[in-house]
């Protein structure tokens, strides 16, 4: 089992930036994909970042490439999600996840452990 933390969450003016930040109760054995997500209410959850831990790839979605990127730092067992140029069609719930599976990409679907999520709310 991993347990997810998230922090980093607030409000913020739209053109700002926040940092997210993602804590794993243990070291990442076994996880080899991980991936952060957003869900606004009334919509499904999406992902907006993804990371292979062994050769460090990433992937974006069209709606946030140039403006988020996702890094992490195994030492710390901790990712990171950096937001600029803040929208409020940003604003969500956003959530980490890690994938164990022998296919791991970012859709929901494939992700079996979550975090609890915080709150990004970007205003106009």
């Amino acid at each position: 089992q991993v347990q997810l933390v998230e922090s980093g969450g607030g409000s913020v003016q739209a053109g700002g930036s926040l940092r997210l930040s993602c804590v794993a109760s243990r070291d990442l054995t076994g996880i080899k994909y991980m991936g952060w997500f957003r869900q606004a209410p009334g919509k499904e959850r999406e992902g907006v970042a993804g990371i292979h831990r062994g050769s460090g790839s990433t992937s974006y979605p069209d709606s946030v490439k140039g403006r988020f990127t996702i890094s992490q730092d195994n030492a710390k067992n901790t990712m990171y999600l950096q937001m600029n140029s803040l929208k409020p069609e940003d604003t969500a719930m956003y959530y980490c996840a890690a994938c164990s599976r022998l296919v791991c990409g970012l859709w929901v679907a494939s992700f079996g452990y979550w975090g609890q999520g915080t709150q990004v709310t970007v205003s106009s």
